[in-house]
């Protein structure tokens, strides 16, 4: 883990070189703030990558994406070589989630107390130095297993700090909100770009060789945040008391105000639900006859759903055009999967997981009452512990749709999940807007 910084800082005032830029001011509303003014449409996303710092962060994160997708894929294929066991081949993957928890709830105070990019550069190489000891041969699989937790612990840290400096970076106000969406599409562009390079890798070289390879796209991720990004203090004193305490109490102050745990939950509710009829496509599409190519476009429909949404929301619409339709979104995006109750065809399932990742676009709107809502002494916490509760709730979410269609049919499963989601993101919806009417809540959304 990075050590304390020095007394010294070439920047000791963050700079939000697009504030000025981005224009309009935040204002609240019925749902939460929302910035005043026209934002000429097609104009934010071109914006967001005319600030030079974020076309850095935006490559670091291209690199360490696509090293983690690689990275599952080799060790997956790699375990299942060394024990023909799909069990053990199936946890390479599983376990690159389960230890978000971890990370986001113990280390999260380290996206405070350390400066940014010194975490940033600290945990690619983490993850560099753990994927390069599972290319040496004839290490033990249940050390590979353990080395591939590592990077997944220190993930969310990575990502909840990478997510706080991008307020520094772009402001926060639209431009934020961008940024924000455009590191989501890149995340969702790599799973698609990812899984193939690294099956066309794999064809021509071994596994240990596509790990090598992986190692090398986390030291060059780490080399232009070093090199592409400022230094910037620390958000808190990183003096101030045990790092586990301190995270705990972090966690304990954010989840203290009602505006920021109905956010946290109306993050979470419908990806939760979302993923269930993801996780379900491999037994719904062996019920359909479907061989491994219409798995795959079943697979992929989901995120170019969230990549097409989401590049419209944030070309077309203005920041109050989005904040109108954050809660409609985030209830409607469950009822494509009412659709399975039908046992729809290829053709129809493939529609429907469009339409469910349409419904993602929720987030754009989303992400500016959260960051309006947490303390900026906080931002850092907020941000890896979101991603940890996301991360972690998606896999529950998996987890208990396999679990449900041991006994149902799994379109019943699918059926039901967007029931369930819909109630649930209801709820959620109506908490988001309670704490937004409840007196006192304006102090809440800053």
């Amino acid at each position: 883990m990075p050590t304390p910084s020095g007394s010294g800082t070439t920047d000791p005032t963050p700079t939000r070189p697009a504030a000025d830029a981005s224009g309009p001011e935040p204002a609240a509303d019925a749902e939460g703030p929302v910035p005043r003014g026209p934002r000429p449409g097609g104009a934010g996303y071109r914006a967001v990558f005319a600030v030079r710092e974020f076309r850095a962060v935006f490559l670091a994160h291209l690199l360490s994406m696509l090293g983690e997708v690689i990275c599952g894929i080799a060790l997956s294929v790699l375990v299942y070589r060394v024990t023909g066991s799909p069990l053990l081949s199936a946890l390479a993957f599983a376990f690159a989630l389960l230890p978000y928890v971890i990370g986001g709830t113990l280390l999260s105070a380290v996206a405070d107390r350390y400066p940014a990019r010194r975490v940033l550069v600290v945990c690619d190489l983490i993850s560099a130095g753990c994927v390069a000891v599972m290319v040496v041969p004839g290490m033990p699989v249940g050390l590979l297993l353990v080395l591939r937790c590592i990077p997944a612990a220190v993930s969310p840290v990575f990502s909840g700090t990478r997510a706080a400096t991008l307020g520094d970076i772009l402001g926060e106000g639209d431009l934020f909100v961008l940024g924000r969406s455009v590191i989501r599409l890149t995340a969702q562009g790599a799973q698609l770009v990812g899984f193939a390079a690294g099956g066309l890798l794999l064809a021509a070289v071994s596994p240990r060789g596509v790990l090598a390879i992986t190692a090398a796209a986390f030291v060059a991720s780490a080399l232009v945040l070093r090199l592409g990004t400022r230094r910037r203090p620390a958000r808190t004193d990183g003096r101030r008391g045990a790092l586990l305490g301190d995270s705990l109490r972090g966690m304990k102050q954010l989840f203290a105000v009602a505006r920021i745990r109905a956010l946290f939950l109306l993050y979470c509710v419908p990806p939760t639900f979302v993923v269930m009829s993801e996780a379900l496509m491999t037994p719904y599409s062996d019920g359909l006859g479907l061989g491994s190519t219409g798995l795959g476009l079943l697979m992929c429909g989901m995120p170019i759903g969230a990549i097409v949404s989401e590049t419209l929301a944030g070309t077309l619409l203005s920041p109050a055009g989005r904040a109108r339709l954050t809660l409609v979104v985030a209830v409607v995006c469950m009822l494509p999967s009412l659709g399975y109750v039908f046992e729809p065809s290829f053709g129809w399932a493939l529609a429907l997981q469009v339409a469910t990742g349409c419904g993602m676009a929720y987030s754009l709107g989303l992400d500016q009452w959260f960051m309006a809502a947490v303390p900026e002494e906080l931002r850092g916490r907020a941000m890896t512990l979101l991603t940890a509760v996301l991360m972690t709730a998606q896999g529950l979410g998996m987890a208990v749709a396999g679990a449900v269609a041991e006994a149902a049919p799994v379109y019943l499963v699918v059926t039901g999940a967007g029931v369930c989601g819909t109630v649930c993101s209801l709820l959620a919806v109506a908490l988001v807007r309670r704490g937004t009417a409840r007196p006192g809540a304006a102090d809440n959304t800053r």
